[in-house]
């Protein structure tokens, strides 16, 4: 694996690169384990490292999407509004249990606590709806990058926020037409958003909002989108 040099980068944020990924071929069939530093490696993900990841999208009662805008010490895609947390199982038994993709849920309740302060009774694997998958691959700098299969997770509710500055530098809940306004700001490269929430935002996210108390008819945990 090739040697990269992170002193200058965020200590905090160094220490998370030593985690362990779960490596996957492109069916998203578990192949071994890797750590996040070598999964989010450019020169790694051109020979092909592909790893699991997740994507939630967490509404509150009026209907409204919880964004974040990530922190400037994130290693990759610093500064980025996104959806509500996107991260990745790690390669130990709770998060790589697959039946359901109970392991992943298990990683979002996790990472909901970690980057948002949100109490893990507040939001239970139970409660986390997976839609659907997708493949894709984007370069934050000429270093750093990612490629994924992205399990995509719904949660309608209120909750408690309780950011980690190190994680993330602001957070808002919008409406369809603000959040139309911001992917317009981003068309006009005003504001910096995330690769996977640009695709999710263009090809799913509407008709899911739109059917929020009607999601089942949009799973699909066979497909992996290509994208």
């Amino acid at each position: 694996m090739p040697e990269v040099n992170t002193d200058h980068l965020d200590e905090q944020q160094v220490q998370l690169l030593a985690e362990m990924c779960i490596l996957i071929d492109e069916n998203d069939n578990k192949i071994g384990a890797e750590t996040k530093k070598n999964c989010h490696l450019n020169e790694n993900i051109d020979k092909g490292l592909l790893h699991r990841a997740f994507s939630v999208f967490l509404f509150n009662t009026e209907n409204k999407l919880l964004l974040q805008q990530r922190s400037n010490a994130k290693i990759t895609f610093p500064d980025c509004f996104t959806n509500t947390c996107c991260s990745h199982p790690l390669s130990h038994p709770l998060e790589l249990e697959e039946n359901d993709a109970i392991g992943v849920r298990r990683a979002a309740q996790r990472r909901l606590k970690a980057e948002l302060g949100i109490p893990m009774e507040q939001v239970t694997p139970e409660e986390i709806s997976y839609l659907t998958r997708i493949h894709y691959k984007a370069k934050s700098d000429g270093i750093w990058g990612e490629h994924e299969i992205d399990y995509i997770l719904f949660v309608q509710k209120d909750v408690t926020l309780n950011p980690d500055p190190n994680e993330i530098q602001s957070y808002c809940y919008v409406t369809q037409k603000e959040l139309k306004q911001l992917l317009d700001k981003a068309a006009r490269n005003e504001v910096k958003i995330t690769p996977w929430f640009k695709l999710i935002a263009e090809t799913f996210l509407f008709k899911w909002w739109d059917n929020l108390n009607n999601l089942n008819k949009f799973v699909e945990h066979e497909k992996i989108h290509r994208m």
